[in-house]
């Protein structure tokens, strides 16, 4: 099956992995260099295993991206949609979070928050299409 854009659609899933794959690095192991160097190192939770466990799912997200990337797409169309439901669902919590409570810090929403959105809104583009494709 031949996927119109694929070529496109298998480097946002490269690039998609190299962030989350970074970020699951840095929220694992360095967490707290990460709050001390955007001066919230007040807003370390009390236990901290909290952020191991979100750098972990990350981590573990990064590696679904770069197996969607590796294979032909119409073969992960699965995978694709947990994909998508993954940004989507970090979008939402951070808006809710950012618009009633405030977050740490901006970049939790204006940098993370946004960038997740962009690579759902691309990421569905990319899962229909593919569904399309197959019918």
């Amino acid at each position: 099956m031949t996927i119109p854009a694929e070529r496109w659609y298998r480097i946002l899933f490269l690039v998609a992995a190299v962030y989350d794959l970074t970020l699951g690095i840095v929220f694992t192991f360095f967490y707290a260099s990460a709050f001390a160097l955007l001066d919230i190192s007040d807003a370390l939770p009390a236990y901290e295993g909290f952020l191991v466990l979100i750098g972990a799912f990350l981590f573990v997200i990064g590696v679904a991206y770069a197996l969607i990337f590796r294979a032909p797409l119409y073969r992960n169309e699965d995978l694709i949609a947990v994909g998508w439901l993954y940004k989507l669902a970090y979008f939402l919590v951070a808006l809710i979070f950012f618009a009633l409570e405030g977050l740490p810090h901006v970049v939790f929403f204006w940098v993370f928050g946004i960038a997740d959105f962009l690579f759902f809104l691309l990421m569905f583009s990319c899962w229909r299409m593919i569904r399309r494709a197959a019918a």
